[in-house]
């Protein structure tokens, strides 16, 4: 490593180390800022960004929580009750099936009990009926899930907002010091812009994948939901 290599990373060096020395809670929880004095106080703008992201955070394992219970395959289809239906009418008990259709307030069963309502128009109209239904739940559970989209794309721009925050108090405490800034003094600003992009990527990174894990099994259950109700309406098909 040449000499002016050394020179540049040498403050950087220094900082992180008077950074590392605050303690925990200092560092990942609010920030501090040193006066010529030596004496800490809370530094608010980032402080407050990095509060706005720790909410966020707890948000968001509580929605992803949520949503996960909600938008189980079970919830959606039903294996057993689905059986149990196509079972029904296969035996020739259509109206039990249907019945049983109306008790129950799955996914699978407002797309069938649609099908089954168009019944006197024809199986072609059943299966318009189906598909549409099919298509309103998916939307309707699409909706929800949105939410954990949103925090995935907004949390990273909250965290670069306290980066470009805590960058642009390092670059004032150099020219303040006439570019001589002791590296505590720098720590508040520095430490700043790291810690918000942590809680940033802390939030985004389950957020967006659990709104992808979601709405694939949401999209693929939904389709299986519509493809059953579409065989047990095939009995409703004119025979030539």
């Amino acid at each position: 490593m040449n000499r002016r290599t050394l020179v540049a990373i040498l403050p950087l060096l220094c900082t992180a180390t008077a950074w590392a020395e605050r303690s925990f809670g200092s560092i990942f929880f609010y920030t501090l800022e040193t006066d010529a004095n030596g004496t800490d106080r809370i530094e608010w703008v980032g402080s407050v960004v990095i509060w706005i992201l720790i909410l966020l955070s707890v948000a968001n394992v509580s929605l992803i929580g949520t949503l996960w219970n909600l938008n189980r395959r079970r919830r959606i289809l039903p294996e057993h009750f689905a059986g149990e239906v196509e079972k029904l009418f296969e035996s020739g008990r259509d109206d039990e099936a249907v019945a049983l259709v109306r008790s129950e307030s799955s996914d699978y069963s407002l797309v069938l009990r649609s099908a089954l309502e168009q019944a006197p128009a024809g199986h072609t109209a059943m299966l318009r009926a189906a598909e549409q239904a099919g298509e309103e739940v998916a939307v309707k559970r699409f909706r929800r899930v949105e939410l954990l989209n949103v925090f995935g794309q907004v949390s990273p721009m909250i965290g670069l907002l306290g980066t470009v925050y805590g960058v642009i108090v390092a670059f004032q405490t150099i020219a303040g010091s006439g570019g001589n800034a002791d590296p505590v003094t720098l720590a508040s600003g520095i430490g700043t812009a790291l810690v918000a992009t942590f809680w940033g990527l802390i939030v985004a990174i389950p957020a967006l994948s659990s709104y992808a894990t979601i709405r694939n099994t949401v999209d693929s259950a939904t389709i299986e939901c519509v493809r059953r109700a579409e065989r047990v309406i095939s009995r409703f098909r004119p025979t030539p």
